[in-house]
């Protein structure tokens, strides 16, 4: 089965099942479906992102998330990220994720309602081939300047999500 052929639960902006179509309908015609998102962090505090293969129908080249991907079908938001973490990079991910949030189905998102995770990993790193061209762990305030520079090989959804984060992280206590 292509990648196009995939089948996708379609959702309304509720995050509700309305019904369920290919992947490739879906993005056609813009309709709103799942994702997630993994931030590997390791234990210096660094994060890393990938690099994402030409060979990607979608912002080939750019620089994104961690590991990401499409909620199948019937999966759930967590089963899809232990799956995209281990396709991705290799990891099989034996401790818990934290979830951190989820951002609404917009534009800028692809249409996609995309949960955000945080995983703990020090290594090794399998990277997939046909999935991620290279890969580089980052110092949080290094990946804050990409972001405030506007760095146009960031992808929309990553600039996104560590803007949420590192709000959600300077949040002061109350």
């Amino acid at each position: 089965m292509s990648v196009s052929e995939e089948l996708l639960d379609v959702v309304d902006e509720n995050d509700v099942i309305v019904g369920v179509e290919t992947r490739g309908n879906i993005h056609a015609r813009g309709l709103m479906h799942r994702s997630v998102h993994i931030m590997l962090f390791n234990s210096t505090g660094e994060v890393f992102l990938q690099k994402r293969s030409m060979s990607k129908d979608e912002m080939p080249g750019y620089w994104d998330s961690s590991a990401a991907g499409h909620v199948d079908s019937g999966e759930t938001y967590l089963a899809c990220a232990r799956r995209e973490i281990e396709e991705e990079l290799g990891i099989r991910a034996d401790d818990e994720f934290e979830e951190l949030f989820k951002l609404p189905a917009s534009a800028v998102t692809g249409y996609e309602h995309a949960m955000v995770y945080r995983y703990l990993h020090d290594g090794p790193l399998r990277l997939h081939p046909d999935e991620i061209e290279a890969g580089e762990w980052l110092a949080p305030t290094a990946l804050d300047q990409r972001v405030e520079d506007g760095d146009p090989t960031l992808t929309d959804a990553v600039r996104l999500i560590w803007l949420r984060y590192r709000e959600l992280r300077h949040k002061p206590e109350q």
